[in-house]
């Protein structure tokens, strides 16, 4: 095949589909020999995707014979290592690293978080990856000149040494090690017996040190040939001599390849096209180099962006897209796409932001358009993924009504096909349902076995008593203390098999381990087994932050049929690109390039001088991945202008070929940007068109008039101030029969405090024995507040702050209790009075009606917070001026009749206690009694609405019934528009 002395360095330049133009030119230089020769090519490719892609163009041009087809990541297969023993698992080196690294957060407690202990273990094994990979000795890092840093970076070189120590102790080399090994047998081996076949390696950059080593010894076979992706031939000889500074040139995207041809001792001249067609855009291509230029020779823009061709036609097939929103980008390339598959154009999607790839997943869905995503889905974020971190929450914590809840509706829980007569899914969803509205209305908000079953034995249903024992049996409540890895583990499994089993006795297996993301699930599982030993003993909260830290690490690829032209690929995936448009989508800094990821262990100046890789390197080869991609026959280029936190800037990439467009007018830049930009905002438009709504009239304030039959016939004093505020509420819940669902996740509210309070104060004066002094009521007040509160609040937190408000509280209401109050007659107890003349029933349950010497009543309520003031009273909050008329007329009956009114009081004990009181004469009594009368007459009246907020305390108090009103669609300004309701 070769017929000159080596090394042979080939290219293809940026924007060539590599695997088609690598298949034709090594067709090309296999002509006029045997057709078996070409079995004996092997061909070293870097990723799944290009080998899968090279066997499809062989098998698409007919019968032939393929290349032996390898991985260079995969020496293995083709090369037993004899004598080489094989590499420790990655899981159980990080595992290993954890425990030391828990010693050393033990020591310097103020280097991390322990939840931070794997993330760590993985950083740490990284970097001895990477030492090992770039031939970087535990020695090299034990002399690193430290003296003019922070005292943080001597204690961890002292740790990395230890580390390296342990690890060399080990019977198992790591796996870059164990590579590296391997690379230099074969060096060797090929010394003494070169091949006599093509050897080639195809697509790599060389950036990882080991597999620059193997393409070196490719380099120096007699067949051996290195083919290299997106060599950028425009790039004149000076610039390519000022890469030889990392500092300076290590992010320009050929920094890589200068470095491969120093090694080979080769020139830029030296490499050879693969393949004689050109670039889809050779003048783009141009433009793309001289705008990524290294800093220090920018001004060449002006001395070399003379002499480039027409920016117009250079520039025409691509797009730019500057989206308001990471919304409307992710809308704007779903339509791209869309209209790519109704024209049967291959089409992709390249960027490292899975946030953005996901919306634009979900985007396209509407059409029915399912991407090709190489990246899979997250394995955390699965079915099974997320179940196996449900069953985590149980570990640490009191089991909750939501976290009960949230595990009874997954669909993995009680999966298991069932007998007739068990217990089956639909059954456990029923149950579930029912427990979910016992829960909401009643509690407890943290229920225990013991609490279900009790629950079920009320219901009628025999099949839900079994349910709920099941229930109470499995889940058994949070461990305390450490335990080694294995049992944690062991508990883990055994819990989520046993809630995705179900309760039925016949069930055999569930859908848990089930599918592609079950089955990914399992080995996960039983890999953190099988290394359980290595793991030591942890805390719950320490095993789920290390479960959840190996479960985000997995991804998923599922068996489904997609759409065969629409892909999502990562950055990498731009090198074995064949894809007639390509998006480069979410192209701003930090992204595309993204930011390096904090290095714990050490800094850019340590790394620098012990020979690691910079950090540049990744921006370096993030901008050789965009120079690929840019060169694409069609693209489009694509960014949001903020995103939820702030403005966001534009990739260095994009600013810098904005900025030399600008900067050549004459060579049409800033037409050939203007129109660029026009494209951009003509997807935009669409996308604005896609996601606006159908034009619907606003909603007027509404103000239903339902029969008078329907109207209540019956309200408690407490409603008739809802009645004056908001009638609308009135309505959803008196005629509608609309209750408000009680939050799943209870919490120490303003409702639960005033029900506290109540029972507090009703079970004080209950219990109050004959001539007790001030100092015993005091005491026996706070003692029944904290049994109140021991049973009703389960939060600690808001056990301790209300039990301290009752203290500041308790002399201010034992001073007005004495000041006011006589021998208590009623104590939450219920009264009613029909109106004259009206078919309506008023109801009352005073908080207390104290009985004076003298034959006439004081009326107390309890408020936690500020009691109304005298206007609130006069015209919305008549609650004790109602009651109080009603005591005048003989409405309850423990006072034996008709009583006179000494006084209404309001008791504040909010942070300020204090207290309103009136004394109410006959004639203001009569008055709110004839308002009263007037106020239920109207609304017997079919022409009567009841109106939404009608006269609210503010705005900004939300209402219950506000979305079934739909406030916000109209404002408080509006008129009611009263309809008729039959």
């Amino acid at each position: 095949m070769l017929s000159s002395p080596g090394p042979h360095i080939f290219a293809l330049p940026p924007g060539a589909d590599f695997p088609a133009q690598l298949v034709a030119g090594l067709k090309q230089r296999m002509q006029g020999q045997p057709p078996e020769a070409m079995a004996r090519v092997i061909l070293y490719v870097n990723t799944t995707r290009m080998q899968r892609r090279i066997k499809d163009l062989f098998i698409a041009q007919g019968v032939s014979f393929l290349p032996r087809l390898r991985l260079v990541t995969d020496l293995e297969t083709a090369f037993p290592a004899a004598g080489i023993p094989p590499a420790v698992s990655p899981l159980r080196q990080r595992l290993v690293l954890a425990q030391l690294i828990e010693g050393l957060l033990q020591q310097q407690p103020d280097l991390a978080p322990r939840s931070a202990l794997y993330d760590l273990a993985d950083s740490l094994a990284t970097l001895l990856d990477e030492m090992q990979g770039e031939g970087v000795s535990s020695d090299k890092i034990a002399t690193l000149d430290v003296a003019n840093h922070s005292a943080h970076w001597a204690r961890t070189r002292e740790f990395m040494a230890i580390v390296a120590q342990l690890l060399a102790q080990m019977d198992q080399p790591d796996s870059q090690t164990r590579q590296r090994k391997l690379v230099e047998a074969i060096a060797e081996l090929w010394k003494i017996a070169p091949p006599r076949d093509p050897v080639i390696i195809a697509g790599s950059t060389g950036s990882r040190g080991t597999t620059a080593l193997f393409m070196q010894a490719v380099a120096k076979l007699p067949q051996g040939v290195i083919i290299l992706p997106g060599f950028d031939f425009d790039l004149p000889a000076a610039v390519w001599d000022g890469l030889g500074d990392a500092l300076t040139a290590e992010d320009h995207p050929q920094y890589r390849f200068h470095k491969l041809m120093q090694m080979f001792g080769l020139g830029p001249s030296d490499i050879q096209p693969w393949h004689a067609d050109p670039a889809p855009s050779s003048a783009r291509n141009q433009l793309i180099s001289l705008s990524l230029r290294p800093a220090p020779v920018t001004d060449q823009w002006l001395t070399e962006g003379q002499h480039l061709p027409d920016l117009t036609q250079a520039c025409a097939d691509v797009t730019l897209i500057e989206a308001p929103t990471p919304r409307a980008e992710a809308m704007a390339i779903a339509l791209i796409l869309r209209k790519a598959a109704e024209d049967g154009v291959t089409a992709a999607l390249i960027s490292p932001d899975r946030g953005l790839t996901r919306q634009v997943t979900s985007a396209l869905d509407r059409w029915g358009i399912l991407p090709d995503d190489s990246a899979g889905r997250p394995l955390a974020l699965s079915a099974p993924g997320r179940f196996l971190r449900h069953v985590l929450d149980l570990f640490e914590n009191r089991l909750t009504s939501e976290t009960l809840l949230i595990l009874l509706k997954h669909p993995l829980t009680a999966s298991a096909k069932t007998g007739a007569g068990d217990i089956t899914r639909g059954d456990h969803l029923l149950f579930t349902r029912n427990l979910e509205l016992k829960l909401r209305r009643h509690g407890p908000a943290f229920p225990t076995g013991a609490d279900l079953v009790a629950w079920a034995g009320a219901e009628k249903d025999p099949k839900v008593l079994p349910w709920a024992q099941w229930l109470a049996a499995t889940l058994t409540g949070p461990t305390t203390g450490a335990m080694p890895l294995a049992d944690h583990l062991s508990r883990h499994r055994k819990l989520a098999e046993a809630l995705a089993l179900g309760p039925a006795p016949s069930a055999q297996t569930s859908q848990l381990w089930e599918k592609e993301a079950g089955k990914s699930a399992l080995a996960t599982m039983t890999e953190l087994e099988s290394e359980a030993a290595f793991g030591g003993t942890m805390t719950p909260a320490d095993y789920r932050h290390l479960f959840e830290a190996i479960l985000n690490k997995g991804e998923v690829r599922e068996s489904v049929q997609s759409h065969p032209r629409i892909m999502i690929w990562g950055t990498i995936e731009a090198r074995v690109q064949g894809a007639e448009l390509v998006i480069l989508g979410g192209l701003n800094d930090g992204i595309w390039p993204q930011s390096p990821p904090p290095d714990p262990w050490m800094n850019r100046a340590m790394r620098l001088e012990a020979g690691l890789l910079l950090p540049e390197r990744r921006i370096g080869l993030s901008a050789h991945d965009y120079q690929q991609a840019v060169a694409a026959p069609r693209v489009v280029i694509s960014r949001a202008v903020r995103n939820a936190d702030a403005e966001t800037v534009a990739s260095r990439w994009v600013n810098r070929l904005t900025n030399l467009l600008n900067g050549l007018p004459d060579q049409g830049g800033k037409a050939a940007l203007a129109q660029m930009t026009a494209r951009g905002k003509d997807w935009l438009a669409l996308a604005s068109a896609a996601e606006r709504a159908p034009q619907v009239a606003n909603a007027h304030r509404p103000a239903p008039r339902p029969p008078v039959s329907a109207r209540p016939a019956k309200l408690a004093v407490t409603g008739i101030k809802t009645l004056l505020r908001d009638p609308y509420a009135i309505y959803a819940r008196h005629i509608l029969r609309l209750f408000k669902l009680n939050p799943l996740r209870p919490s120490p509210d303003a409702m639960l405090r005033g029900s506290v309070l109540h029972m507090v104060l009703e079970t004080f004066t209950r219990t109050r024995p004959p001539n007790e002094s001030r100092d015993a009521a005091r005491a026996r007040l706070i003692a029944v507040a904290e049994t109140v509160l021991a049973e009703e609040v389960p939060w600690p937190a808001a056990r301790a702050l209300w039990l301290s408000r009752m203290h500041r509280a308790a002399d201010f209401f034992l001073s007005v209790e004495a000041s006011l109050g006589g021998t208590p007659v009623v104590i939450e107890e219920q009264g009613a009075i029909e109106l004259t003349g009206l078919p309506f029933t008023l109801t009352a349950k005073p908080d207390r009606i104290d009985a004076l010497p003298d034959g006439r009543v004081h009326i107390f309520d309890y408020k936690t917070g500020s009691p109304p003031n005298a206007n609130q009273q006069k015209y919305f909050d008549k609650q004790l001026l109602l009651e109080a008329a009603m005591v005048t007329r003989g409405a309850f009956k423990p006072l034996d009749g008709p009583r006179e009114v000494e006084g209404i009081t309001y008791i504040g004990l909010g942070a300020s206690p204090k207290d309103e009181t009136s004394r109410p004469d006959d004639a203001a009594l009569g008055q709110v009694w004839e308002e009263l009368h007037h106020l239920i007459g109207e609304y017997m009246s079919p022409e009567r609405g009841y109106v939404s907020r009608r006269a609210m305390h503010g705005e900004r108090f939300p209402g219950d019934y506000d979305h079934l009103a739909r406030f916000g669609e109209w404002e408080m300004t509006d008129d009611a528009q009263p309809e008729d309701i039959v």
